[in-house]
């Protein structure tokens, strides 16, 4: 992904999460990804995927079972 369409996905992720501190980073030598941060804190992954000719995102967020317990 290049740096225009991060820009245009984070701008998204901001808006239907209402959260600015969400920060998309393109990930070394991975053209068809990028990593999702909320401030400092990694977590996700965005993947680019084009098929038939309609370009589409997947955000992947683990969710740790110790996570919820806080």
């Amino acid at each position: 992904m290049d740096k225009k369409e991060l820009e245009q996905v984070q701008a998204y992720l901001r808006r239907t999460f209402g959260n600015q501190a969400l920060r998309t980073v393109a990930r070394p030598k991975k053209m068809d990804s990028a990593e999702v941060y909320l401030g400092e804190e990694f977590i996700g992954v965005l993947f680019r995927d084009e098929e038939d000719g309609e370009l589409s995102y997947n955000f992947q967020m683990a969710i740790l079972a110790e996570d919820l317990a806080g």
